[in-house]
């Protein structure tokens, strides 16, 4: 695979402040002094990781997607070109602001910007977390993952899939079209919610520990209306880990535990047990769009749906026995 990770993420935000508080306090990111209205925050090695713009809007302003050489943006950019896709090769500027490089620039069906860069650089000063934690799961599995609403999902799947790539990891259709994908272990680095709206739903950041997920949680509870989802566990990347409202308006997954997955021996399949074996209930959805998703995980308890236990599961056992 050519494109091997989500290497950043940019907010076009204002709101500057809200953003140094919950992506430092609550995340647990390392807030970089970079001067001017823009805010960049790290989360390992790297020397960045998410930017915010400093620019109104409150929306996702750029995904870079990290390849695995510099022959790999080129190409990218002749197989977009010859579909009719504008694709712009990055400047010097573009690419030291971004901290890589090398990038090109493009946009997806749905008109979000799209970045892929090579060579993103390591920082030589160690990472030093907004608050206690034991650190993010990245490394080649990269910063985590990004979710977009989707007005209509067949053009990004074709996308994604047939010009840049990305691997069909699962997908459920009820109570709405959900679209996981694959570009390395990670169960999914990217997915598609067919809500029929555009824009960003959620960026996902996953922690070393699940102590950093509890005591973020009883953070995020002391600040009225910071919770979007309570806890809760997902049905297909096994992900434990609460949602919290964004200064934007869009969410963040506060995680831990995710899935791993062998991508040569991977099949992608249909799923039919809603988003969440349990919790997640989502507070900024109206009563009846809540019930039906809380029908779907009392009917899985119901049926003994389950997640592996932690002693079958060699990714989580791993992280546990510190192997």
């Amino acid at each position: 695979m050519s494109v091997s990770a989500l290497a950043y993420l940019g907010v076009g935000s204002d709101k500057c402040e809200e953003w140094s508080e919950f992506a430092g306090r609550l995340l647990g990111m390392q807030q970089v002094d970079r001067g001017g209205k823009s805010l960049t925050f790290r989360m390992d090695d790297r020397k960045q990781r998410l930017a915010i713009s400093g620019e109104a809007g409150d929306t996702l302003a750029f995904m870079g997607w990290e390849v695995d050489s510099c022959d790999d943006l080129t190409m990218y950019a002749n197989r977009l070109e010859n579909t009719g896709i504008e694709v712009a090769e990055g400047s010097r500027a573009l690419a030291d602001r971004r901290c890589v490089e090398a990038l090109v620039c493009f946009r997806d069906p749905e008109g979000n910007r799209v970045e892929l860069c090579w060579n993103p650089i390591v920082d030589t000063e160690p990472f030093r977390p907004g608050r206690p934690i034991s650190g993010f799961k990245t490394g080649p599995l990269g910063m985590g993952h990004a979710v977009l609403h989707v007005r209509d999902p067949a053009p990004c799947v074709k996308f994604y899939t047939d010009l840049l790539d990305f691997n069909l990891t699962d997908y459920g259709l009820t109570p709405y079209p959900l679209y996981f994908f694959h570009v390395n272990g990670r169960h999914h680095s990217f997915a598609l919610v067919g809500s029929g709206g555009a824009g960003f739903h959620h960026f996902m950041v996953e922690y070393q520990n699940l102590d950093d997920v509890g005591q973020g949680y009883d953070l995020a509870q002391h600040e009225e209306g910071l919770i979007a989802y309570t806890l809760g566990r997902h049905t297909n990347d096994f992900m434990t880990g609460f949602y919290a409202n964004s200064p934007s308006g869009f969410f963040v997954e506060n995680g831990w535990g995710g899935r791993v997955i062998d991508p040569d021996e991977w099949e992608p399949h249909e799923t039919f047990d809603g988003p969440s074996f349990w919790g997640h209930e989502r507070l900024y959805l109206p009563e009846q769009t809540r019930g039906k998703l809380r029908r779907m995980r009392l009917d899985a308890a119901a049926r003994g749906v389950r997640g592996p236990p932690i002693s079958q599961c060699p990714w989580l056992y791993s992280e546990i026995a510190g192997t």
